[in-house]
């Protein structure tokens, strides 16, 4: 049996004693007899009261709420239904009496929940439902079980990640000493996608009316995510801006970045919804394909959410951003304009995919972007118009890094413009002039994960060294591409640091060109 925490123990023990009369409120904590102060002393709670500058009281509550979002169906009904938490008032479901579920009586939100146990469930969307208890066994096994879960995750939420101050600003520039007396080298803000992977492993592409060998796979993904989970592996101090879904799918998603060391108190739960799936097609020689969500997905993030000041602040006082292309073009532009006017500004990184349809509304911003990365393709999709040009066959020829896309980029504004495609870099800006070969390492095409280790790496030496990259960290970001190229799911394919040092030790297959 696992001896649980003593602070876990403490608050469950102050959350199911609170449960009596009307449940949880801050009227309540400021009133009762019992000692609350270990739940009103949480690091998440004293964060919260901080930013929304309202007493510990006051914050205990939508801090417990959102805490309760994360649990699983049944866990969720028992300690919304226990402490009134109000959950079920955002999306009333159809034909629920709220009133009783949320009764100023303990007994009759518990009779309530019993007798309409599996309407509630299917009112949450799950369809694992566990037989229905009487109230007395409600009282005994599921209670504990749903209020320890509780208690664990307001636990887990305040044993944040060093680099965090009180009020939850990121620190960006002093460094703090963790457990193992290591010290981290920087912070960075992820933003984009948390989704399901359903990965295909083929033999070769299939072209139409062709069939292929192949397997398939179910791992956590999203260019995001990806890119997060490497960046902390790396060593780095990760705030990921994400949007999951509120189901199994989503709460995997937070247990694997937290197991991770990703920070997750930016990660928006969206009520009553599904976590997205996309599929990913990748061949035996490691060049992949992915047929991405729907845009008018409900599990995304949006302006509103760019106002909180937690996730403002995170934006700002990192040492650098790394910016994907998923959240919704408003979001994108939004991002960058809070970059831009930063007082301090940020290292900026930015991979332009998935595609954006009309990239001229950021055009304005790619003056402060520092490092473009992507394929050959994703870059010049940003100029679109370099793309009309026919070949004899009717085709758009493929346009020119050299001759069009680099200097049209670098005309617009962005700084240091990188191609990485095929385990190779080409790296074009105003001081640089490399073309970085592949890694000997190498032995497939391409890798689906390559330009997230690319970009988390890259981020990495731009922090640490508190500098420009240069030539060095150019090649270390490479070497970091070509760590990826397990058949493992992406995330787990991400490397560690000492991984990359021992590439960077093998005898080149060339030597990089251009000048530094």
């Amino acid at each position: 049996m696992v001896r649980q925490d003593e602070r876990t123990v403490a608050i469950r023990g102050i959350l199911m004693r609170l449960c009596k009369r009307s449940g949880l409120s801050s009227d309540r904590l400021r009133t009762t007899e019992i000692d609350v102060s270990p739940l009103l002393d949480l690091l998440i709670v004293q964060q919260y009261a901080h930013r929304s500058r309202v007493s510990p009281e006051e914050a205990v509550l939508p801090v417990v709420r959102d805490m309760a979002r994360q649990l699983d169906p049944t866990d969720r009904l028992i300690v919304d239904a226990a402490l009134s938490l109000g959950l079920l008032r955002e999306k009333p479901p159809t034909g629920m009496d709220l009133d009783r579920f949320y009764a100023s009586d303990l007994g009759e939100r518990r009779e309530y929940l019993t007798e309409h146990w599996h309407s509630l469930h299917e009112a949450l969307w799950t369809d694992r439902i566990p037989p229905a208890p009487t109230v007395r066994s409600l009282r005994a096994a599921p209670e504990r079980r749903a209020f320890t879960a509780l208690a664990e995750n307001l636990a887990a939420g305040s044993a944040l990640p060093s680099g965090v101050i009180h009020g939850g600003m990121p620190t960006s520039k002093p460094l703090v000493l963790l457990p193992n007396s290591q010290q981290r080298p920087g912070v960075i803000t992820v933003i984009g996608d948390a989704v399901i992977d359903h990965t295909y492993r083929v033999d070769h592409m299939p072209g139409p009316g062709v069939s292929a060998r192949g397997r398939f796979e179910e791992s956590l993904g999203g260019k995001g995510l990806n890119r997060a989970i490497a960046a902390a592996r790396l060593g780095l101090e990760v705030r990921f801006i994400t949007a999951v879904g509120d189901d199994a799918a989503g709460r995997r998603i937070i247990q694997f970045l937290r197991r991770e060391n990703v920070g997750t108190e930016l990660v928006k739960v969206v009520p009553y919804t599904t976590t997205p799936v996309a599929a990913v097609i990748i061949t035996a020689s490691g060049m992949a394909c992915t047929i991405g969500r729907e845009e008018d997905d409900e599990v995304k993030l949006n302006q509103e959410d760019l106002r909180r000041p937690e996730v403002q602040t995170a934006i700002t006082v990192s040492d650098a951003v790394l910016l994907t292309f998923e959240p919704p073009p408003m979001v994108i532009e939004r991002v960058m304009a809070m970059i831009r006017a930063a007082p301090d500004r940020p290292k900026l990184l930015v991979q332009p995919t998935p595609k954006v349809n009309t990239p001229q509304y950021i055009y304005e911003y790619l003056r402060i972007t520092d490092y473009l990365i992507g394929t050959r393709r994703e870059l010049g999709e940003l100029v679109p118009d370099i793309y009309r040009s026919s070949g004899p066959d009717d085709r758009a020829v493929e346009p020119d890094f050299d001759g069009v896309i680099a200097p049209r980029l670098r005309a617009l504004g962005v700084h240091n413009v990188c191609a990485v495609e095929g385990f190779e870099c080409r790296v074009r800006s105003a001081t640089v002039n490399l073309d970085i070969p592949r890694p000997p390492a190498a032995m497939l095409e391409d890798s689906a994960g390559a330009r997230a280790a690319f970009a988390a790496a890259l981020a990495y030496r731009v922090v640490t060294n508190h500098r420009q990259a240069d030539q060095d960290d150019f090649e270390w970001a490479t070497a970091a591409a070509s760590t990826t190229q397990s058949f493992r799911d992406v995330a787990a394919a991400m490397p560690r640091a000492s991984e990359v040092d021992r590439i960077m030790q093998l005898p080149p297959n060339g030597t990089a060109t251009g000048s530094p």
